[in-house]
């Protein structure tokens, strides 16, 4: 199993459980590592047969623009769960950051693996 990545997208969304949180958007990154087998698109050189980044992409910016939740956890649960569906990925990572949400930190976040990922070189395989 390859992986498509899609790092540092940024999407601007009201999330957060104090009040003046849900009166703002906020910006989260996410890094996303999705499984799928290159092969076949990589033979035909066909966008049909691989996984579309650009509208993945596009299905983030407009899942935080749609939905609202006070914890990173059900973002995160919840739009990985959108897109293995909606896209068919037989596995995914994703790491979520929200910056500034602690001021002594760069970030602070999440990181979830959701159905099958084959181990990568970066993971010792």
């Amino acid at each position: 199993m390859d992986r498509i990545l899609i790092e540092a997208l940024e999407v601007d969304t009201v999330i957060g459980v104090y009040h003046w949180e849900r009166t703002i958007k906020q910006r989260l990154s996410l890094d996303l590592e999705l499984a799928t087998d290159i092969r076949p698109a990589a033979a035909t050189d066909d966008l049909a047969l691989t996984l579309d980044y650009a509208a993945i992409s596009e299905r983030i910016q407009r899942f935080a623009a749609e939905h609202h939740f006070e914890l990173v956890e059900t973002f995160a649960e919840r739009l990985v769960a959108t897109l293995r569906e909606e896209f068919g990925i037989a596995g995914m990572a994703l790491t979520l950051r929200k910056p500034g949400a602690v001021p002594a930190a760069a970030n602070v976040g999440l990181n979830i693996t959701r159905g099958r990922l084959a181990p990568s070189e970066r993971d010792g395989a």
